[in-house]
């Protein structure tokens, strides 16, 4: 398919989406699955080939059956709804919006806690249900700026896929270090970024029904790595595609190098974040200044509802079990 215009129209198309994505997330409970979906969408990109990556395929239902996206059909109907209040913009921007609001376009310390999934998310992650993730997405990109955290510009316009790609593109949680870079190798990506985009505090667990995986992540995910050890009286869970960064000498300089200096990591994942979320990704000469008016409009209000979030979760009325507040439990 040609890539969509994007114009002035289409970026107000992608702030209302934008909305509606807030707005659906938040009833639904639904970011986790919602993460997951986005990032197995871009994760089959092929350099040599130039095919897969974030073009909006896993809508085919020859793809959504393959292994890895093992329950990923809730997330591609969550999405049909957006997409039809907007059908002018692409699936795989609308994808990719999924992502970026949470891990990008905006910046991402919040209360002190960075948090990533990435490879986890590629490995049929279910994140604990933690309804204030929708602060993340509610939060423009001056609210957020303020809390510390890294910033990955999005850039909209990517064009849509006419057919799924084949099965065996995404990581084997199973595999190890040579694994894992013949994955991202194959994306154009590096050692660097591998362990960039595996780093951080990380929620939620790994589930049976959805790998051979059963525990939570471990929350201090390259100090824990480190230390090779767990909490009293929980088993943390790490993979063997987590191991294999403390295993391997290439990685495992990253990650003590990453655990030492969060101003480092933070740097490292941005510019790792953006350069996987624009795999085969051509910007279009159309695209507007991602700090122009389009963006901008609702920063405020949007700002005003991530604080009302947090006072929500103060006086109870969001559920328990939010990892995003520790310091409220």
């Amino acid at each position: 398919m040609a890539p969509p215009i994007v114009d002035a129209v289409y970026l107000k198309e992608i702030e209302k989406a934008r909305r509606d994505l807030r707005a659906l997330i938040f009833k639904e409970k639904c970011a986790p699955i919602m993460l997951r979906l986005a990032w197995h969408d871009a994760g089959t990109y092929d350099a040599k080939t130039k095919t897969g990556g974030p073009n909006g395929s896993i809508r085919f239902m020859k793809e959504l059956n393959h292994t890895a996206n093992k329950g990923l059909k809730i997330a591609v109907d969550f999405c049909e709804t957006v997409k039809a209040r907007h059908p002018k913009i692409t699936y795989a921007d609308l994808y990719q919006i999924l992502l970026l609001n949470h891990h990008g376009t905006e910046r991402l310390k919040l209360m002190g806690y960075f948090n990533t999934f990435f490879i986890r998310s590629f490995i049929y992650e279910d994140v604990a249900h933690s309804p204030s993730i929708v602060n993340f997405q509610l939060a423009g990109v001056v609210a957020v700026e303020i809390t510390g955290g890294p910033s990955i510009d999005f850039v909209p316009g990517r064009k849509d896929a006419n057919e799924a790609v084949e099965e065996g593109r995404l990581p084997d949680a199973h595999q190890g270090a040579s694994h894992l870079r013949d994955v991202f190798c194959r994306m154009g990506l590096t050692d660097k970024d591998i362990v960039a985009l595996s780093g951080g505090h990380t929620l939620g667990r790994a589930h049976k029904d959805r790998s051979d995986f059963e525990g939570p992540w471990t929350k201090d995910f390259l100090k824990e790595l480190l230390k090779n050890n767990s909490r009293s009286g929980e088993q943390l869970l790490k993979l063997p595609t987590d191991k294999a960064l403390v295993t391997d000498s290439q990685f495992s300089q990253y990650v003590k190098a990453y655990a030492k200096d969060e101003d480092k990591f933070f740097e490292d994942y941005a510019a790792s974040h953006k350069k996987l979320s624009e795999l085969g990704f051509t910007k279009p000469s159309s695209v507007l200044d991602g700090r122009g008016s389009a963006w901008t409009n609702g920063i405020v209000v949007a700002a005003i509802i991530a604080v009302v979030g947090i006072l929500s979760y103060k006086r109870g009325m969001l559920p328990e079990g939010n990892a995003f507040f520790p310091n409220l439990f």
